[in-house]
């Protein structure tokens, strides 16, 4: 286990890492911009439309594979004697995005609902510069739940 991963174990801590992961997600849709924002913003507003409380049901499934994702990075973080969790994040940006996307791919081929999977089939192509973009808030996250 590891310092994300430990920290599901407590109900109240799960709680607050998928609320505050549902307001990354909420803040990295509403700052998209031009064309790709477009379809972000009516991608996400079809699943949410579709499925209410599609998003945080979701983050609290796939939360405990995500810490285990993100816990590597972390500890080769601390490893190399912490500093700026923000900077390591954006720095280590595109292997960071492909082992979360990792889920969510294997998650989305599994997905039942159609609107669901045609969206993320929709956005899977820019799937690692829209998470890229996200290490910031994610880093952010990590460093209020973690340290």
């Amino acid at each position: 286990m590891g310092a994300l991963s430990d920290l599901l174990k407590d109900p109240a801590k799960r709680r607050a890492i998928v609320t505050d992961g549902v307001g990354v997600i909420e803040a990295e849709v509403g700052d998209k911009r031009g064309m790709t924002g477009v379809a972000v913003k009516a991608a996400y507003g079809a699943v949410k439309k579709v499925k209410p409380g599609f998003v945080p049901s979701a983050l609290d499934h796939l939360m405990p594979a995500f810490a285990d994702q993100i816990d590597p990075f972390y500890d080769d973080y601390k490893a190399k004697g912490g500093g700026d969790l923000r900077a390591y994040f954006v720095k280590n940006g595109d292997a960071i995005a492909n082992a979360l996307l990792s889920i969510t791919d294997g998650r989305a081929q599994k997905a039942d609902n159609r609107v669901v999977r045609k969206a993320y089939e929709k956005l899977r192509p820019q799937g690692v510069q829209h998470t890229v973009a996200a290490m910031p808030r994610l880093a952010g996250l990590v460093s209020k739940h973690v340290g």
